[in-house]
């Protein structure tokens, strides 16, 4: 009986990639939502801490 040899694995037909790696637009908007989260925490605190623009418009407090 003869074992057969597996195909080779090409990078291009797998999806193995690493989540925690992102790309440099993913972790823009990652720093942005936790900056919104952090303010959003702080507000609920009790601290005015931003945003500065929301929807586009400068908000001055």
């Amino acid at each position: 009986m003869r074992v057969r040899q597996p195909d080779m694995l090409r990078g291009e037909d797998s999806y193995l990639i690493r989540p925690y790696v992102l790309t440099p637009e993913e972790r823009r908007e990652r720093r942005t939502q936790r900056g919104r989260r952090r303010a959003l925490w702080l507000a609920v605190h009790g601290y005015d801490a931003g945003p500065r623009w929301i929807h586009g418009v400068e908000v001055v407090g």
